[in-house]
This record gives structure tokens, C-alpha cells and sequence, in this order.
């Protein structure tokens, strides 16, 4: 199990910097092997400046980031909801990096497969306003479209869990506690179905 975890939050010291760390602490308690992406921390130009029109050369943290992501064959994205998306340096990161040739191929105008087949990936979003009744039922889960349909599944990643956590303002010491907790559990249940799932698959082969 190659676990790759990545904060979207452009924050070191935020939440979700926080309940990331709790998961990978977890999951490498457990025996996964773990690597870190903090988005916010890679040094690259956001904007995708010329389009498809003309390719852009990667900098050097998109390529190491790109070589997690193939490394990778599971994955955790946690990040915050700000105005029903992602950060804007987390939709520059996918502008710039998730690229034709690199994680998906157009074959026709109609049909496209996804070049990262076989991962799989959870997805962690938390909102500061809103509750996960609201999300669902006044934006129609809006706010996690993008990355779980429009991205990862297009690219060919199995987007197996995609949670949204909130109100946080209203959260209190206890309430982040609990989901602290929670992402200890997560981190548990990831661990024991994927390991295990590698392991069953080397006893076979």
C-alpha cells in the first residue's frame, strides 16, 4: 500500500493541516508507507497561462508531486471549502499538473481513459459555514463535484469516500476533538482494507 495524503489547505498551521497529520500519524502507527503533499507548500506558477494552446514547462515540485501521485496507490485529499470549491492554489496545482498525456489521454472527441486506473482515493472537505445538510441539499454536494467527479474519476481514480465536515465555526474544543477522532478511524479503516488488500494480492501472485 503506497498511501499518498495531500492538504489542500495553503495554511501550515490550519485544521487541515492537523487532520492530516492525524491520519498519516495513524496510518503510519499501522504500517502503511506514507507521503506527504502539501499543496500550499510547492513552489510553482498556479496559472495556466497559455491554456492547452502551448505546454507549460513543470516546475520541479509539480514533477516530484506528479511522481507521488503515479507512486501512489491510494489516495487522501483534505481540503477546505471556500465560496462552494476548492483554494485557489489547489485548482491552479490540478490547471497546471493534471495534463493531457500525463494522467489521462483523449483517444476521440468522445472517449477519454483516465491514466491513473487501479488508485484509489478518499476525499476530506471541510466548510467553515456550512453544514453537510446544506451542502447537499441547497448546493447539491456542489463543492465536491469538481475534485471526485470532474478530476480524479476522469483521470481513472476510484474516488471510494468524499465526506464534507461543517459547520467548523460553530465547532467547539470538543467537536474537533471528535473529528480528530474521526480521522483516526478513517486512517484505520483505509490501512486495514488496502493493506490487507495488497498483501492477499502478493500471497496470490
Amino acid at each position: 500500500m503506497n498511501l499518498l495524503v495531500i492538504n489542500g489547505h495553503p495554511n501550515p498551521t490550519s485544521l487541515n493541516a492537523t487532520l492530516t497529520q492525524t491520519y498519516i500519524e495513524t496510518a503510519q502507527a499501522l504500517g502503511a508507507t506514507v507521503r506527504y503533499l502539501a499543496i500550499g507548500e510547492l513552489h510553482f506558477n498556479p496559472n495556466l497561462q497559455y491554456g492547452y494552446a502551448k505546454r507549460m514547462e513543470l516546475e520541479p515540485d509539480l514533477l516530484r508531486a506528479l511522481d507521488d501521485i503515479y507512486w501512489s496507490t491510494h489516495q487522501v485529499w483534505i481540503h477546505p471549502m471556500w465560496w462552494v470549491g476548492m483554494p485557489a492554489i489547489m485548482k491552479g496545482f490540478f490547471d497546471r499538473l493534471f495534463l493531457p498525456g500525463l494522467v489521462f489521454k483523449h483517444h476521440t472527441s468522445i472517449h477519454t481513459e483516465g491514466l491513473l486506473q487501479g488508485k484509489t482515493a478518499r476525499i476530506i472537505v471541510t466548510m467553515g459555514d456550512l453544514s453537510p445538510e446544506i451542502h447537499q441539499s441547497v448546493y447539491h454536494a456542489s463543492g465536491s463535484i469538481p475534485l471526485k467527479e470532474g478530476i480524479l474519476a476522469y483521470c481513472g481514480v476510484e474516488v471510494e469516500q468524499a465526506e464534507v465536515f461543517g459547520p467548523l465555526n460553530d465547532y467547539s474544543s470538543n467537536d474537533i476533538h471528535q473529528l480528530l477522532l474521526q480521522m483516526k478511524e478513517k486512517a484505520k479503516e483505509d490501512v486495514k482494507k488496502h493493506l490487507f488488500t495488497a498483501v492477499s494480492s502478493d500471497i496470490l501472485n
